[in-house]
C-alpha cells in the first residue's frame, strides 16, 4: 500500500474549510513510508479511477452533513472498488460505528484518530489485523481513543488550493482564509452537542509553536484570515491568549476569529480589548435559544440574560457576535421562536446571523446525552439510523409546519442569493402568519441591505443541516 494512490483520504464537508485534520493525519501516513492523496469532495469531483486504484480509502465525518455525504461516497467505492478496505473516522464515526460496519465500512476509528489510524495502516499493509486503541470492526467495537498523542503538521501541499474555500467578507473585501486548530474536545457536558459523547469532558490543546508554524504556512499560500476551528477557543484561556499574541507578532495584519461558550466570554471578558486589538473580527457562539426552558433542558450552562451580557461584552470590545441557534428544539413554543426573531431585530443581530440558523432543529444522534432526559421522552421517535438521528415530534403541529416552511424559505432563498436581512424578514412574517392563523403579507416592507455589514465567512451551512443538492451531485456525480 505505498504506491501514490493505494490510500486516498477522503473529506467530504468541513464548513468550507480546508480539511486540516485530514491532511494532519496524511502527514503522519508519510513520516512511515506511505504516499496518502487526498481528495476533498467539497470543492473537488468524485474521480472513479482514483477510487478503482484506492486499497484503503480513509473517509473524514466530523460532523453530520460530512456523515451523510460519507456513506454515499462509501457506497460509490463498494460498487467501483469492491476490495478496497474503507474506514470512517471522526467524531460522528465514533457516535454511528454499529450501523456503519453493519453497512458500508470495513472499520470505523473513534476520538483522536491520528495514531489510531497510522497504525492500523500499517497493520494492513503487512496483513495484520492485531488491536488497536480506538478502532471497530464488525462484532469488535472499541471505545475511543483518548490518549494524547503528537500530532503532525497538516501537508497542506495535499489539499487544494485556499482559493477554493470559503473567504472572509469584511469591508467590502473577500480574504483568503486557513483554517486552524488550537485544541480539539471541549471540557464542557452540553447534551445536545456530539462531542461529550465521544470525548467524555476531555479536550487537548495543540502545541503553541505547531500552531504558529501552520500559520505561517498558511500565511505564505495568501491566507489574510485565520479561522480558528476549535469547539471552544476558551477551553484553555491562557493557551488561546498566548496563540493570539505570537499570531499578531508575527503577523500584525492578519485577522481571526474564533468560537467560544457563553458562559466563557462573561468569564473572560477582560481578554477581549486585547483580543480586538490583536486583530479578532468576531466570535462564533452557541446561543441555541432565548428560552431558559430549552436552554435549562440542553444544559448550556448560560440563561438569556447572560446571552444579554455576553453580547454587551463584545460590543464593548468592538467584536462581532455570530450566533448559532438550534431554532426548533421539543420544548420550543411559537411564541419562544416569534421572541428570538424580535431580540434578533433588537439587538442589531440580523446581518449577524445565516439565516440556515433560523431553520437549524434540533439533532439527536445516537448516544446523545439528551437520550437521558425525561423531558424528551413524550416527543422522542425512534432512532432512523439511515439518517443518524432518532425522530421526533414537536407537541405543537404549528411548530412541525413552521419549520417545515422555515426550511423551505432557507433553500429557496440560498438558491437565489437573496440578502439575509430579506429572508429574515420573510421567515418574521411567516411565523407571525402562524401564529395569528392568517396567510403571510404579500406586500411587505423588506430593509435595504445595509451599507456596512459585519464580518462573516462566506459559508454559511452548518453541521446538521441537510446536504445540498449541489454537494450531493459532486459525490453521486
Amino acid at each position: 500500500m505505498k504506491n501514490p494512490g493505494d490510500i486516498l483520504l477522503i473529506s467530504c464537508y468541513e464548513l468550507g474549510c480546508q480539511p486540516a485534520g485530514l491532511a494532519a493525519a496524511a502527514a503522519s501516513l508519510r513520516e512511515i513510508g506511505f504516499s496518502p492523496e487526498i481528495l476533498d469532495l467539497s470543492v473537488q469531483a468524485f474521480d472513479p479511477e482514483r477510487a478503482r486504484r484506492a486499497r484503503f480509502a480513509g473517509i473524514s465525518v466530523p460532523m453530520h452533513t460530512a456523515l451523510r455525504l460519507g456513506v454515499k461516497t462509501a457506497r460509490r467505492f463498494r460498487e467501483l472498488n469492491a476490495g478496497c478496505h474503507i474506514c470512517f473516522f471522526g467524531l460522528y464515526a465514533q457516535l454511528n460505528a454499529e450501523y456503519l460496519l453493519e453497512e458500508t465500512a470495513d472499520s470505523v476509528i473513534g476520538g483522536e484518530y491520528g495514531a489510531p489510524l497510522r497504525t492500523w495502516v500499517g497493520q494492513l499493509a503487512h496483513g495484520k489485523n492485531g488491536p488497536v486503541p480506538g478502532l471497530s470492526l464488525k462484532g469488535r467495537l472499541s471505545a475511543p481513543h483518548l490518549e494524547r498523542a503528537p500530532s503532525a503538521a497538516p501537508d497542506r501541499d495535499l489539499l487544494p488550493s485556499l482559493e477554493r474555500y470559503a473567504r472572509l467578507e469584511y469591508q467590502g473585501e473577500r480574504r483568503l482564509v486557513g483554517a486552524v486548530e488550537a485544541s480539539r474536545g471541549c471540557k464542557h457536558w452540553c447534551r445536545h452537542c456530539p462531542i461529550p459523547p465521544v470525548y467524555g469532558g476531555r479536550f487537548y490543546a495543540v502545541a503553541p509553536d505547531s500552531v504558529v508554524s501552520d500559520i505561517r504556512e498558511l500565511a505564505r499560500r495568501g491566507a489574510r484570515h485565520i479561522h480558528f476551528t476549535d469547539p471552544d477557543f476558551l477551553n484553555g484561556p491562557a493557551h488561546a491568549l498566548r496563540i493570539a499574541r505570537a499570531l499578531h507578532e508575527a503577523f500584525p495584519e492578519m485577522t481571526y476569529d474564533f468560537t467560544a461558550k457563553v458562559e466563557h466570554i462573561l468569564k473572560q471578558r477582560p481578554l477581549f480589548k486585547e483580543l480586538a486589538a490583536m486583530g479578532c473580527l468576531f466570535v462564533v457562539t452557541a446561543l441555541e435559544s432565548l428560552s431558559d426552558r430549552v436552554l435549562e433542558n440542553l444544559d448550556k450552562g448560560h440563561t438569556r440574560g447572560d446571552i444579554l451580557r455576553a453580547l454587551a461584552v463584545l460590543k464593548e470590545a468592538g467584536i462581532a457576535m455570530r450566533p448559532s441557534f438550534v431554532a426548533f428544539t421539543p420544548w420550543t413554543s411559537l411564541e419562544d421562536y416569534i421572541d428570538m426573531l424580535d431580540v434578533i431585530e433588537h439587538e442589531g443581530l440580523i446581518g449577524h446571523v445565516d439565516p440556515v440558523q433560523l431553520s437549524i432543529r434540533l439533532l439527536i444522534p445516537p448516544g446523545s446525552l439528551l437520550l437521558g432526559v425525561e423531558a424528551l421522552k413524550p416527543f422522542l421517535g425512534a432512532l432512523r439510523q439511515e439518517n443518524f438521528a432518532y425522530d421526533w415530534k414537536h407537541l405543537d403541529p404549528r411548530m412541525e409546519d413552521l419549520w417545515k416552511s422555515v426550511w423551505g424559505l432557507v433553500e429557496d432563498a440560498a438558491k437565489r442569493g437573496e440578502e439575509a436581512e430579506r429572508t429574515f424578514y420573510r421567515i418574521r412574517e411567516k411565523a407571525l402568519s402562524i401564529r395569528d392563523n392568517r396567510l403571510p403579507a404579500q406586500t411587505a416592507v423588506y430593509p435595504q441591505r445595509p451599507e456596512s455589514r459585519p464580518p462573516r465567512l462566506s459559508e454559511a451551512w452548518f453541521c446538521c443541516a441537510e446536504p445540498t443538492d449541489a454537494q450531493i451531485e459532486i459525490v453521486e456525480g
